[in-house]
């Protein structure tokens, strides 16, 4: 075999396969289909985010044999899936090996046409393929280059030898041997450095390409000089000019940058960029202004909700002029001019920020209680709302218990496991064991009636992780009287307390006389039965997730309405965009 022949890349023993290019709603059930046809699959994992869960566009399988997997490997290569050409090789754990570069190959100026089975179909003529890839942009175009990478050096410099320079569907292409990212950094930046190129703007229109070259000609040997026209011949203001060396080059910019022209125009020259590294230069300097504005208004900038309606402006700036200098104070208003309930005051320090969140958080203004926090952009409100939400599943696991939507499944357990013989029967599910734990499998078939490991056994219900079910109560010993006891203790308590109970207005001040620990209690029992109206399906899990806010703003949730309708919104955003990821094989 050729793997035997070069022990540095071969395959590992396990016959793991990577799989790359899915599709994010691809699942390991879906896997598990289509790779089971080729031989009994081990183990299925589809790796996700950490924080999110969403699919990260790869997965593992693990063959129980390597023919198996050699077997895939040819068959199943760049087959669709959900639309999409997935990408398979061999599972190489050892970075190093990877990172070498040896026998990797670059190809460029390829056309659009061509995809990942078209080149490795030319490619592999020359030697054993162990990775294709066409790259991408963002709308699954082809970028016009790609890589294959060899078992083998002489391979690679086999494939170098015949096909660089040849034509593919009419375009000549460039084959070489692949260039480490930082080598070629290297190389830019020395090249950049020794410019010949320069670019010159804010040229007068009656300029032409001779006098552009006798403009530039005094610094030193010029081999082109072009002033760009449009379709009419006419100029467009700007043009290129390339000198012979490099010093020269740097003369003409240093002499001529910012000079004024004899139209007033002052005239720009530097050296000539790429369409893509203006792009990203201007990148750069967008993300370090946005940075410089966030770092600014950082510890500053208070967030204030639950506004009178009439409350403006200028009574905002106000209520907060006491504790500092404020910078700005708005109240957002929607098309109609009417408020929105809330806005934002900037203060000119941290200090006086904190000192106006401290004393105006929960401090009666007009007839409600204002909320007042740090502003925080929506990103960072997601993502704490998705922290809180995987803190809590942790939790559920540690506890043994299911997750909202998904009834017996474990978030820790993404790893999908075929069952005994490595096929399903009729009428089974696919089994994920819990902590990453391969279910045992015994040596010897089970005896009939006994249950399968990784199953539930017969007579219990599907996703009840083998809990007997409760026993119903017994009918109570000693005939009526003893009928009679037995009801006079399960009597419930009189319909009109409970009642009572239930509706009690939650003050501010009775909320404050509470203790510490009682608060939440209390506050989650005026919740859930708002909420339950909303989304009974979700409603502990919405008010668990709300209590982690600040007391004052709980009870402003519970006399607004609208506010409360928000926020179970942007709970429902969090969990729906959670258990889409989920495989779909779990919740039913």
């Amino acid at each position: 075999m050729a793997q035997a022949q070069a022990p540095i890349v071969a395959p590992s023993p396990s016959a793991s396969l990577y799989v790359g290019e899915l599709d994010p709603s691809v699942t390991e059930a879906m896997l598990f289909e289509m790779f089971n046809m080729i031989g009994p699959v081990a183990s299925i994992r589809v790796c996700r985010d950490a924080v999110t869960r969403r699919s990260l566009g790869y997965a593992y399988v693990n063959f129980h044999n390597i023919v198996d997997g050699e077997r895939a490997l040819e068959s199943l290569n760049y087959t669709l899936i959900k639309g999409k050409p997935c990408r398979i090789m061999w599972s190489q754990r050892d970075p190093s090996l990877r990172k070498t570069g040896s026998g990797n190959v670059f190809i460029k100026n390829l056309d659009t046409s061509i995809d990942n089975k078209a080149l490795h179909d030319t490619f592999s003529a020359f030697g054993n393929i162990l990775s294709c890839k066409i790259a991408l942009d963002e709308n699954g175009n082809s970028k016009g280059y790609g890589f294959v990478h060899y078992e083998t050096e002489e391979a690679a410099d086999n494939a170098i030898k015949h096909v660089n320079g040849m034509l593919l569907n009419d375009k000549k292409v460039f084959v070489g041997h692949h260039v480490p990212k930082k080598e070629r950094q290297a190389k830019i930046e020395q090249y950049r450095a020794n410019f010949t190129n320069i670019y010159v703007k804010n040229l007068e229109e009656k300029v032409t390409d001779n006098e552009l070259n006798a403009m530039f000609g005094k610094f030193g040997p010029v081999t082109s000089a072009i002033v760009q026209k449009d379709d009419e011949g006419k100029s467009k203001g700007f043009g290129f000019v390339n000198f012979e060396n490099h010093q020269d080059a740097q003369k003409a910019v240093d002499a001529l940058n910012e000079t004024e022209q004899s139209d007033g125009k002052i005239l720009y020259v530097a050296r000539a960029q790429k369409k893509s590294e203006r792009e990203e230069e201007l990148r750069k300097q967008y993300e370090q202004a946005k940075l410089e504005k966030l770092a600014k208004y950082q510890g500053v900038n208070l967030y204030v909700k639950n506004l009178d309606d009439d409350l403006d402006d200028e009574k905002l700036r106000q209520e907060f002029s006491v504790y500092g200098v404020i910078t700005s104070a708005k109240v957002m208003a929607d098309d109609k001019g009417q408020s929105k309930g809330f806005g934002f005051v900037c203060f000119s320090s941290p200090d006086e920020a904190t000192k106006a969140v401290t004393e105006m958080n929960g401090r009666m203004i007009g007839s409600k209680p204002i909320y007042v926090a740090l502003a925080q952009r929506k990103e960072a409100r997601r993502s704490q709302l998705e922290a809180q939400m995987v803190q809590r599943n942790q939790i559920r696991l540690q506890q043994g218990m299911p997750m909202p939507g998904t009834p017996g499944y474990l978030p820790g357990a993404p790893m999908f496991y075929a069952p005994p013989g490595g096929f399903l029967a009729q009428g089974q599910r696919p089994v994920f064991a819990p902590n990453n734990m391969m279910p045992p499998r015994p040596r010897w078939a089970p005896q009939q009636g006994q249950p399968m490991p990784g199953f539930p056994p017969q007579g219990f219900p599907p996703n009840s992780n083998n809990v007997r079910p409760p026993r119903q109560p017994r009918a109570p010993r000693g005939g009526a009287a003893g009928q009679r006891k037995y009801a006079n203790q399960s009597r419930p308590a009189p319909a009109a307390e409970t009642v009572d109970n239930a509706v009690a207005p939650l003050t501010a001040a009775a909320l404050a006389a509470a203790p510490a620990e009682a608060q939440k209690q209390m506050l989650g029992e005026r919740l859930y039965p708002l909420i339950n109206a909303e989304q009974p399906e979700f409603a502990g899990k919405i008010t668990g997730m709300l209590l982690e806010m600040d007391n004052g703003e709980l009870l402003n949730l519970i006399e607004d309405k609208k506010a409360l309708e928000n926020k179970i919104s942007e709970a429902m955003d969090v969990l729906n965009a959670h258990l889409a990821e989920l495989p779909k094989e779990t919740s039913n």
